[in-house]
């Protein structure tokens, strides 16, 4: 009988014990790391980075590179610890849990920024960069600077934009040549007013479906199709559920590395330094490497898969460029003339 209430007892304060401590901190079982080496453990800063994509794409990798660089540069001061693929938080979470300091750092599309600010579409704009050059400037002149200086307000601390690549078309249903090909076909895209009048332009349906939800709705057949850089589509394995690609360039897919401003302007200036230097260092190799990485990665397609790819000429171009112009006339009022004018800036020196 005493060994029977023993059990018991030791049932019912596991229970107790769960129930002071909330079975919610089950989500966050990943324990940020104790480095055993590091001395003075105590005074360590701890920097949770959450993002959604692979540990092998341009932004996750760089993510990798960045923390390296950091706890290298200030001798073990300061640990940068990465979770990706929405372990700690997904697609539609990670911002607001990075502006109530939920997480210090995320490197959200930047399609999700138009919620914050109208000035961010601008960034989404169908065929606004025609080229990798001429979206580095924009990203590190005088338009990512203006982006940067507006969400302040709204406690996020602006880091560097890091690169990924242009984004191309698949899906199920049949090559994609000419812009009436997508017509009454639904795509999945990031959650953005212009990617969505986009696709009401061509005729087409859209969804915001979270990027680690997508192969599963094409694997199901709810939606037909997406839009994505060559790397995404290539280590999400989308070929394996979308049997067309079309190189359409249309838009560029790239992303801000923020920081909750509050745990920032906490930070000494010694340290703000040394994360500037090393996000500096990984952006840079980030904007090369996601170049690589895309041009090997069609390669790959091409060669290893059943995939059939389509590149448009300048003609195939030519009529999609004209088509979308729409949704440039549409949401200029609403984006700004001074940050159109600086997007014109950029075009009339890149653009043919």
């Amino acid at each position: 009988m005493k060994k029977l209430f023993g059990i018991i007892f030791f049932i019912i304060a596991g229970f107790s014990a769960a129930y002071l401590f909330g079975f919610s901190g089950l989500h966050f079982m990943k324990e940020v790391p104790f480095d055993d080496e590091q001395t003075g453990m105590k005074e360590q800063i701890v920097i949770r980075f959450s993002h959604v994509v692979s540990e092998n794409t341009p932004k996750g990798l760089a993510a990798g590179r960045f923390a390296d660089l950091v706890q290298k540069k200030s001798n073990n001061r300061v640990k940068v610890v990465v979770f990706p693929n929405a372990e700690l938080f997904s697609d539609e979470g990670e911002l607001n849990a990075l502006q109530t300091g939920q997480v210090q750092m995320i490197a959200p599309s930047t399609s999700k920024l138009g919620t914050l600010s109208p000035e961010w579409l601008v960034l989404d704009l169908p065929y606004a960069f025609s080229s990798n050059e001429a979206v580095k400037e924009a990203y590190e002149g005088e338009i990512g600077q203006a982006l940067f200086a507006d969400i302040k307000k709204q406690n996020i601390e602006g880091l560097a934009f890091w690169y990924n690549g242009f984004k191309q078309m698949t899906t199920a249903k049949g090559s994609i040549i000419h812009p009436t090909d997508v017509k009454g076909q639904v795509f999945r895209i990031m959650p953005s007013k212009v990617i969505e009048k986009q696709y009401e332009v061509l005729e087409a349906a859209s969804r915001p479906i979270p990027f680690d939800q997508t192969y599963h709705n094409l694997e199901k057949g709810t939606i037909d199709g997406e839009e994505n850089t060559i790397s995404n589509i290539y280590s999400k394995k989308y070929y394996h559920v979308q049997k067309y690609m079309t190189i359409t360039n249309h838009a560029y897919l790239g992303y801000a590395v923020l920081m909750n401003r509050e745990f920032w302007n906490g930070l000494s200036i010694e340290i703000q330094d040394i994360i500037r230097e090393a996000m500096a260092e990984a952006t840079e190799w980030n904007w090369q490497y996601s170049i690589d990485m895309n041009e090997a990665n069609l390669q790959q397609l091409k060669e290893n898969t059943s995939m059939q790819i389509y590149e448009l000429t300048p003609e195939d171009e030519l009529e999609w460029r004209n088509t979308l112009k729409r949704v440039d006339l549409h949401f200029a009022p609403t984006i700004g003339e001074k940050m159109m004018e600086s997007l014109r800036k950029i075009k009339s020196k890149y653009d043919d």
